[in-house]
C-alpha cells in the first residue's frame, strides 16, 4: 500500500470529484427538505422529521444526519458542517498549508476515498435497512458511516475495490448487527443504544476483516496491510495551543478525520441547528449546549491526562468519551453539572487505556478502531451505572 502523505491528481480525482458531488447534492436537497417540511419554528424539529418518514425530504433529513450522528447531534446542518470542514482541511493538507490543523486522516492522503466509501455505505445501508425506522422506532442506520467502510480504505489503501468492499460490507455486516443488537439486547435490558452500536461495529468489522484475510481479492490482489501509526507534518510542542487544537480535533476523530476544521464545521452546523430550533439537534432534546460542554471537557481531560501518551506515540483515542459515555450519560441521567462532570472525568480517564489495551491485541489484519469502539461499549456500560449511583438517578 502506497503510504505517500497524497494522492497524486490522476488517482484521487475519481474519488474526490464523487464527494465533492455527494456534498453538493447534499447541500441542495437539505435546502429544498426545509422548505418542504416548514413549520412553525425557522426549521423542523427532530419530531417533525421523525413524524414525517414516509416524506421524502424526512427521510432525506434523516439520511444526511446520520453523517453527525456519531456525535450524537443527528442534524443535517451539522453533518454538511462537517464535510465541508474536512473538505477544506483536506484541500489545505493537499497544498501544504500551514493553517491545515492535523492532517485529515492522518495524514495518509485517502481523505476522498474515505468519505466515498463511508457516503456509499451510508446510502447502501439505508435503501437496504430503512424499513425498520417509524415514527416511534429510531435505528443505528447512521453506523456505517463511521465503521468498516473508513476503516477499510485506511487499512489497505486507496481504489474502487477497497472503497466499494469497505461500503458493502458496512451496509451488510455493520448496520445489521447493530439493529439487531440494540433490539434483542439493548430495549430488553434497558441499556444505552450506544452499546449496541458499537458492539455491532466490533462484531461486524471483525467478520468483515476476517473475509478480507479469507478472500484478499476482495480488497486488492496480494494486499498487504498497512498499520502505520498516524502521519504528523511536524514535531509539535505539545503546549497550550497544541492542546486546544486537539481538543477540537476530537470531535471529528470518530469519522476518522481527526482535523479541526471538520470539528469546527460539525460544531458550528449544530450550533445553527439548535439556534433555528433548539427542539431539532441532539434528538430534540433541548439538552445540546450541556452535550457540547461535556464533550468538551471529556476531551480536555483526557488530552491532559494522557498528555504523555500523545508524545510517546503520536496519536491516542482520547476522543472515545466524546462520543459514548459523555452524551449517553446525558440522555440517561440529564444534562446536569454533576453528569457532565463525571461523564467527561470517568470517560476520560479509563476509555483511552482500555481501547489501547485492546487494540493492540488485534492481529494485524485488523483495523484498531476495533478496540476503540469495544472500550466505547465497556465504558459506557461501567460509568453509567455508577453515575446513577453517585447523583441518585432512578436510570439504568
Amino acid at each position: 500500500m502506497d503510504t505517500s502523505l497524497h494522492d497524486t491528481p490522476t488517482r484521487a480525482s475519481s474519488g474526490t470529484l464523487t464527494g465533492l458531488l455527494l456534498l453538493s447534492l447534499a447541500i441542495t436537497l437539505t435546502v429544498i427538505s426545509g422548505k418542504l417540511l416548514a413549520v412553525d419554528a425557522l426549521w423542523p424539529g427532530y419530531g417533525d422529521m421523525m413524524a414525517n418518514l414516509h416524506h421524502p425530504a424526512a427521510w432525506w433529513r434523516w439520511i444526511v444526519g446520520d453523517i453527525s450522528e456519531v456525535a450524537f447531534y443527528k442534524h443535517e446542518f451539522a453533518s454538511i458542517g462537517l464535510l465541508a470542514g474536512a473538505g477544506l482541511g483536506w484541500w489545505a493538507n493537499r497544498t501544504g498549508k500551514r493553517w491545515q490543523g492535523f492532517a485529515i486522516c492522518y495524514g495518509t492522503g485517502l481523505w476522498p476515498w474515505v468519505v466515498t466509501s463511508s457516503l456509499l455505505g451510508l446510502g447502501l445501508g439505508n435503501l437496504l435497512w430503512g424499513w425498520t425506522l417509524s415514527a416511534d422506532t429510531w435505528q443505528p442506520t447512521f453506523v456505517a458511516f463511521v465503521s468498516m467502510p473508513a476503516a477499510t480504505v485506511l487499512l489497505f489503501g486507496r481504489g474502487w475495490r477497497v472503497a466499494l468492499t469497505g461500503a458493502i460490507m458496512g451496509a451488510v455486516l455493520i448496520t445489521p448487527a447493530c439493529l439487531l443488537i440494540v433490539k434483542y439486547v439493548c430495549t430488553p435490558l434497558a441499556l444505552p443504544v450506544v452499546i449496541g452500536n458499537v458492539t455491532g461495529m466490533a462484531v461486524g468489522s471483525v467478520i468483515g476483516f476476517l473475509l478480507c484475510k479469507r478472500f484478499p481479492a476482495l480488497v486488492k490482489p496480494d494486499a498487504t496491510p498497512s498499520t502505520a501509526p498516524p502521519v504528523v507534518a511536524s514535531t509539535p510542542d505539545y503546549g497550550v495551543r497544541w492542546t486546544l487544537r486537539r481538543i477540537l480535533a476530537d470531535f471529528s476523530e470518530a469519522p476518522f478525520f481527526g482535523n479541526e476544521w471538520a470539528s469546527l464545521g460539525l460544531v458550528l452546523g449544530a450550533l445553527l441547528a439548535l439556534m433555528l430550533n433548539p427542539a431539532s439537534p441532539f434528538y430534540g432534546s433541548g439538552w445540546l449546549l450541556q452535550l457540547l460542554a461535556a464533550q468538551t471537557l471529556a476531551s480536555a481531560l483526557g488530552v491532559l491526562i494522557w498528555r504523555h501518551q500523545w508524545i510517546a506515540r503520536g496519536w491516542y483515542p482520547t476522543y472515545i468519551p466524546v462520543v459514548s459515555v459523555a452524551p449517553a450519560a446525558i440522555l440517561v441521567h440529564g444534562g446536569s453539572l454533576p453528569v457532565i462532570i463525571l461523564s467527561a472525568a470517568l470517560g476520560a480517564l479509563l476509555a483511552p487505556p482500555l481501547a489501547v489495551a485492546i487494540s493492540q491485541r488485534l492481529p494485524s489484519y485488523m483495523h484498531g478502531y476495533i478496540g476503540n469502539v469495544l472500550s466505547m461499549a465497556i465504558s459506557t456500560l461501567l460509568i453509567l451505572p455508577l453515575i446513577g449511583l453517585i447523583i441518585g438517578s432512578p436510570n439504568l
